[in-house]
């Protein structure tokens, strides 16, 4: 978003320049509306009601004999004092809600995998996986029970190196644990590597309206369009024939 309004105003400065300031104004007023819109809290919230309101209410799991949770890692944190990596702040609501429902699937007297996907995509030496792992076990998980896939750094790649563990688990019900604004792509993804899972929200994002910008509804456009983004991405690269072949997850 902030290199949006960046080129926006370049595009001004420079339709300026060569047109002796005249039409460098429709790329500055376009940047200034779109700088409100974003930062008071409208276009954020345009955004995130169509990405969520799919994923708004968590469905009821009906718990097979063998059932698979998967939670996606969102980064990981180092503190500086110490060196230790743990969760990142925003990891929290994933976490818990991926513990709810591995406990609510064991109390259910099933089988219960809690599957963690995350490689180290900010190097700091600690996979999303191994440090979300810890925690979980912390909050009671048994260790026979979880199953860490620590080489993915992105969403792409937590679908392409899960469906493997997936297959050799078979499991007859996957539950698919991020947050709601990514819900969608990530449900995208794993479809493409043929794995039917249930999708629950672990958190819901909202935006502020407020009568001047502010870094939160900034951040929340940077988000939405984020995934936005990765979805169009997705097809463009289906058209062009970049991504792996769609795949069954029964297949060998």
């Amino acid at each position: 978003m902030l290199l949006l309004l960046f080129l926006l105003c370049v595009l001004g400065f420079a339709v300026s320049r060569i047109r002796r300031g005249r039409g460098g104004w429709v790329f500055y007023g376009l940047a200034f509306v779109l700088f409100v819109a974003s930062g008071c809290g409208p276009l954020p919230a345009w955004l995130l009601v169509h990405l969520q309101a799919p994923y708004a209410t968590r469905p009821t799991v009906t718990w097979a004999s063998r059932n698979a949770i998967v939670v996606l890692g969102v980064g990981t944190s180092r503190v500086a004092a110490t060196g230790e990596v743990g969760p990142t702040v925003f990891a929290g609501g994933r976490l818990t809600e991926g513990y709810t429902l591995y406990r609510a699937c064991k109390q259910s007297g099933n089988d219960c995998k809690l599957i963690v996907s995350g490689g180290d995509p900010f190097r700091n030496g600690t996979t999303e996986a191994a440090a979300y792992g810890e925690v979980l076990l912390g909050m009671g998980v048994d260790r026979s029970d979880l199953m860490l896939e620590t080489r993915s750094f992105n969403t792409w790649q937590n679908a392409q190196f899960v469906q493997p563990m997936l297959k050799a688990y078979a499991p007859q019900r996957v539950v698919l644990v991020s947050s709601a604004v990514h819900l969608r792509r990530a449900q995208k993804f794993f479809e493409h590597f043929g794995i039917d899972a249930l999708p629950v929200r672990a958190d819901y994002l909202d935006a502020r309206l407020t009568w001047f910008p502010n870094g939160w509804n900034m951040s929340l456009t940077e988000a939405a369009s984020h995934e936005y983004l990765g979805v169009l991405t997705y097809y463009m690269y289906n058209a062009f024939g970049w991504n792996a072949p769609p795949s069954r997850y029964g297949a060998p």
